[in-house]
């Protein structure tokens, strides 16, 4: 993830996390992301099950029973083993996560071995009860995924009235004192929402939001075709987003607004920089540098709902393990498995653009699950790289 409010607007330096030592264990939640242990934030899928449909689900939930999930004490277990491990965050993720009966007990267990629990939810099942419940079990912070306005967000979530259900879940959650903030995935059909979205977010005080570029798995596969933005579209965006940032923080509201899932982003937030504020870019350039890019299979790690243990959260076609076999920590450290070890060392393998690329260090190859999903070879170059062959220094 890129921090157009820490990296664009100023709110981190780089002495920052130097002042932690830059050990996960150590460094307040914000700034993780420049850690140097890369001990992974685990996205546990507590379920599959979910009350909406959405058009680009990788799960491909439905609101129906799935067998073989964790049970309650294979997910203490899990739990047990990812705090002796030091993995600093856990994500509770589905499906949709707040239907799992025992969620509540879930999220008191990790926050009593002092991980920071976080939830992502579409957000229509928050209640003030159910707010008040999350406040009360420790929870860090709660990510509600609204993908545009109302028509557009309830067009891509499949249900009339979405929205304005995860909208009072949103409020609700601001009124219990519950950290909130939006989950929004960018697609040629909901990008010109964005503007509206910031709108919203400044609106309704809402104190952080994360844009997501569309990965294509699960459903979101059917999606490259007609959905997938051009990079010239992709690039008017994050400029927005940008703009915008700095809007807020130049009126006394800073937002944290983070962009997801294209690593891209880092450099084309330092070249701007470097022609409007040479100074500050090159601080930029040491925190993207600690950032170290993509960290799929190293910083961040998934657990599926039958325990499959995959790189990130998009790539359920390919499983390390098992945590029902094998603890998670065991898994993951064992780098005899092939991808595994070679997303460790993936510099070796990338091909294209992305081998040649001048800022590999700061992108690490952005996300191997999107060029396979694309291209059919897991090491070939990233096709939504939005750079020109000058601006990564091939032409």
């Amino acid at each position: 993830m890129i921090g157009i409010s820490k990296l664009y607007c100023g709110t981190v330096e780089s002495s920052d996390p130097l002042r932690y030592g830059r050990l996960a264990k150590d460094l307040p939640s914000h700034l993780l992301q420049f850690s140097a242990d890369k001990k992974p934030v685990v996205v546990w899928n507590v379920g599959r099950r979910c009350n909406l449909r959405c058009v680009h689900c990788y799960s491909q939930s439905r609101d129906q029973d799935y067998p073989n999930e964790l049970s309650h004490e294979d997910g203490v277990r899990l739990l047990d083993d990812l705090a002796d491990f030091g993995a600093p965050v856990i994500l509770f993720s589905g499906g949709e996560p707040l239907m799992r009966p025992d969620i509540f007990e879930l999220i008191r267990h990790a926050t009593g071995k002092k991980m920071r629990a976080v939830v992502s939810t579409n957000g229509t099942l928050i209640t003030p009860s159910m707010a008040a419940q999350l406040k009360d079990a420790g929870l860090s912070y709660v990510g509600i995924s609204l993908d545009g306005m109302e028509a557009t967000n309830d067009r891509f979530r499949g249900m009339k009235g979405a929205f304005r259900m995860a909208l009072e879940g949103v409020q609700n959650c601001l009124k219990t004192g519950v950290k909130v903030g939006l989950r929004f995935t960018v697609t040629r059909e909901n990008y010109k929402d964005v503007g509206e979205i910031l709108d919203l977010v400044e609106r309704e005080g809402i104190p952080r939001v994360c844009f997501y570029h569309l990965v294509y798995a699960g459903r979101g596969s059917k999606l490259i075709h007609d959905s997938r933005m051009s990079h010239e579209e992709t690039r008017n965006t994050v400029d927005l987003i940008m703009n915008r940032t700095k809007a807020l923080h130049d009126k006394g509201k800073p937002v944290e607004v983070l962009t997801v899932d294209n690593h891209t982003d880092g450099p084309y937030l330092y070249l701007r920089l470097l022609k409007e504020d040479p100074v500050r870019a090159a601080e930029v350039l040491k925190l993207l540098k600690m950032n170290g890019g993509n960290s799929s299979g190293t910083g961040i790690g998934c657990v599926s709902w039958d325990g499959s243990v995959h790189p990130d959260q998009f790539w359920r076609h390919y499983s390390f393990g098992n945590v029902t076999q094998r603890p998670f920590s065991a898994i993951w450290t064992d780098t005899t498995e092939p991808l595994l070890g070679k997303l460790r060392e993936r510099k070796r393998y990338l091909k294209g653009r992305c081998a040649a690329c001048k800022w590999l260090d700061i992108c690490n190859g952005n996300f191997r699950v999107r060029a396979e999903a694309v291209t059919g070879d897991v090491w070939e170059a990233e096709p939504d790289c939005y750079l020109t062959d000058e601006e990564i220094g091939i032409s």
